[in-house]
């Protein structure tokens, strides 16, 4: 009991110790809990920690992070992206896998590597990580962009495409190896199942009755099982459930040769339109983060540097030039698919690294005469530090490639053939309400958005649209901004945002800017750059919620408009009175001389407002009487 408590110590105090580190550094968490394993190995090492075990049971994390991605898709969207899974996600392993085993033969041929070993190493390095990909995605909120799209499309087909390789790789044994069978296998569960033994047509059958089992299940008992917990008003019941739910699936599809990941996935989207959604979300996703963060720390701990210190120079070639070989693949299928930067770079850099499914598979082929050991430590070696680069490329794509990208984009901008006295950047879910408001009105935008796909979706309901990146001055002056009275910026990036408000403000001081704020702070951060009509994305909503409660509370609802006009007046009062003591370079916890006047103005006008708000309440419930 003592040595797990102390491991669980050690994992914990390191992560929580090199995460804000690597955050606050602008390096990512998932380099955080790698560079973290990495510090805690030799300590590990010494207290005999088997890190592979470990990996496995960490694993599951991946397993629920596909859960709730799947809980983010709808049926009908996944089977629009049909064409990318197939085509785009199954060209990317076939092709990858190809070109990787033509390399290792080629680096290979003074040795005499068999064609079977090179096609086993292509096979296990052409997938990518996708607990690594899809948890930076979601910290850098790209999941949704195009290049998060293809990148997930990809990561999906590579799921499924781990099922026809785990049963590929037994049949390119080679006896040579034979005398390494088994070495490789100790982690691997091959005890119960319900298909071993089985024909072919056996298993097929098989599988096909627990891929259906579920989705009528998840269609059709879900929703009455967890009605019937939910009676319990027990909260830990229902996480409980919750995790129930993703382990059974995952067991199942275990047990029938499938991959877990793929099963749960396929259980979230056939829940996506549930009820409990929200709720399944909120309970799996703590147990998510940490699993994860234990697999990224143990993938740092399990990297062998006696391998690396021993041939530094070849094993850091090797990992550079599988990470070169996969971009290169990568830009290709993107230039096929006709995917445009920079979301093209951010599929190439994002999918450039092996996966941890690597880990697995060069267990299987080890126990199964299909590597050599010595071959099998180099490619785990590999695996771990291309993962390892993985945050370091997405910190270049976003410091870099992405700018580079926007700057060369003029020639793939849309052509606007349009003049409109109102220009809006972005038709989001905030700029999609604005654009179909002005136009109830009969006032015309000419509409700018970065996203190719949320224009497609738009012009599918009649709507109009450009592609282009608002942010550059020479695409602001083609969608006419020398001669526009209003600018609405809706775009979601908070330095995107910032950039065009600065520029517009300095250049075009007679056009009208309406910016959207992502929080309190950033509405200072546009005050200081001279943007005087900010609004703040979730205030309005706060307010409407605020009104709503009075009025469950049995204010009248003049009353409650009252309150909430009484209380506008006072936060936007209470913005402007702090402005001038607002610093950008200084973190708002550390600013004393803002913190000070913010005290001393509630201090001062808090007693007015609830003097004010207690006088309009008294006068509704006389109203009544």
């Amino acid at each position: 009991m003592s040595n797990f408590l102390l491991l669980a110590f050690i994992f914990l105090c390191a992560g929580v110790i090199a995460v804000p580190l690597a955050s606050r550094s602008g390096l990512g968490s998932v380099l955080g809990y790698l560079i973290a394993g990495i510090a805690i190995s030799p300590v590990l090492a010494l207290m005999s920690v088997d890190v592979i075990a470990i990996q496995h049971f960490a694993e599951f994390g991946v397993v629920m992070m596909l859960f709730l991605v799947g809980l983010e898709l709808e049926p009908k969207l996944l089977w629009a992206m049909r064409g990318r899974l197939v085509g785009l996600g199954g060209g990317q392993v076939l092709l990858t896998a190809a070109v990787i085993a033509g390399a290792v033969m080629l680096i290979g041929s003074t040795q005499e590597i068999s064609w079977r070993t090179a096609t086993a190493i292509g096979l296990i390095l052409a997938l990518s990580s996708t607990a690594i990909v899809l948890q930076t995605l979601n910290e850098k909120s790209l999941l949704r962009s195009d290049g998060g799209q293809a990148s997930f499309s990809v990561l999906l087909s590579q799921d499924v495409c781990v099922i026809p390789i785990l049963a590929l790789l037994p049949l390119l044994a080679i006896p040579e190896f034979a005398d390494v069978a088994g070495q490789g296998a100790t982690h691997e569960d091959h005890g119960l199942s319900l298909v071993g033994g089985l024909d072919a047509w056996q298993k097929a059958l098989v599988t096909a009755v627990a891929v259906a089992a579920v989705v009528l299940g998840g269609t059709y008992l879900t929703r009455p099982v967890f009605h019937y917990i939910a009676m319990a008003n027990l909260r830990e019941l229902f996480t409980a459930a919750a995790l129930l739910l993703v382990i059974g699936i995952a067991l199942l599809m275990t047990l029938v040769g499938l991959s877990p990941a793929l099963g749960t996935f396929l259980a979230g989207v056939v829940l996506a339109n549930s009820e409990y959604r929200h709720e399944l979300e909120s309970d799996i996703e703590p147990f998510k983060g940490l699993l994860l963060g234990l697999f990224f720390m143990t993938v740092g701990a399990s990297v062998n540097f006696d391998v690396l210190i021993a041939n530094p120079l070849p094993v850091l070639g090797l990992t550079l030039g599988l990470v070169v070989l996969k971009i290169a693949v990568l830009v290709v299928l993107a230039l096929i698919f006709r995917i445009r930067p920079p979301a093209r770079w951010l599929f190439a850099l994002s999918l450039a690294q092996a996966g941890e499914f690597g880990f697995v598979l060069v267990s299987l082929s080890l126990a199964n005469s299909v590597l050599s050991q010595s071959i099998a430590d180099l490619v785990l070696l590999v695996v771990a530090l291309s993962m390892l680069l993985t945050p370091l490329l997405f910190i270049f794509y976003d410091r870099v490639i992405a700018r580079l990208a926007a700057e060369g984009q003029e020639q793939d901008a849309d052509e606007i053939d349009e003049s409109n006295h109102i220009i809006l950047a972005g038709r989001g879910r905030v700029g999609g309400i604005i654009d179909r408001l002005l136009q109830s009105a009969g006032y015309r935008c000419t509409v700018v958005d970065f996203s190719s796909r949320q224009l497609q979706i738009a012009r599918k309901f009649g709507m109009h649209g450009y592609f282009g990146d608002a942010t550059r001055p020479d695409l602001l002056h083609s969608a006419g901004i020398d001669k526009a009275r209003v600018l609405i910026i809706a775009i979601d990036s908070k330095d995107q945002i910032d950039q065009l408000v600065d520029y517009t403000v300095r250049n075009h001081p007679h056009v009208h800017v309406i910016a959207r704020a992502v929080d309190r702070d950033h509405v200072y951060k546009l005050w200081a750059l001279g943007c005087r009509d900010i609004i703040r994305e979730t205030y309005d909503s706060s307010l409407r919620m605020g009104r709503s409660a009075f009025e469950a509370l049995g204010v009248s609802r003049p009353a409650a408009d009252q309150v909430i006009e009484v209380f506008h007046s006072m936060d936007q009062e209470a913005m402007v009175e702090v402005a001038d003591v607002y610093d950008v370079n200084i973190p708002v916890t550390e600013n004393e001389a803002y913190v000070t006047r913010v005290r001393e103005f509630f201090d001062e006008r808090g007693p007015l407002l609830q003097e004010r708000v207690a006088e309009i309440l008294s006068a509704d419930a006389a109203s009544k009487n």
